[in-house]
């Protein structure tokens, strides 16, 4: 399976605020929303096409997302792509240089794998990469 995109994600400070633009002025639906303590995030999916945009908004100021939202403002903060062997989209980008965040694949509440790559090794793009056969 050649990598799709799963979803799109983008960095919001309200999330309330967010839904109402892309429910009300652009008629998406909100498939799910709910907050992710482990990832220190609120996150809410509106599917578009194949995809979905994820809307994701720290619950805290010391996570990740916090400082992506204070050093850069809200806007797009990752891209994800449906992968269906993480080990084999590894080993093809560690071949090629390309550097992870955290080294290890990590596995969500649903029990899906997941990695980022960093930016660095990727034009400056944060890229997740998400095992879904």
């Amino acid at each position: 399976m050649k990598p799709s995109i799963h979803h799109i994600a983008i960095a919001v400070r309200d999330m309330d605020a967010a839904l109402t633009l892309y429910t009300q002025a652009l008629g998406l639906e909100v498939s799910a929303r709910r907050q992710v303590p482990e990832e220190g995030v609120e996150i809410a999916f509106l599917p578009a096409g194949d995809g979905e945009i994820e809307l994701i908004r720290p619950l805290d100021t010391e996570n990740s997302v916090a400082r992506f939202l204070e050093k850069r403002g809200e806007g797009l903060h990752h891209i994800c792509l449906r992968v269906s062997s993480i080990e084999e989209a590894l080993e093809r980008l560690r071949r090629a240089g390309v550097k992870t965040v955290g080294g290890e694949p990590r596995t969500n509440a649903a029990g899906r794998r997941y990695i980022f790559l960093h930016p660095l090794s990727t034009r400056g793009v944060l890229i997740e990469l998400y095992e879904e056969s």
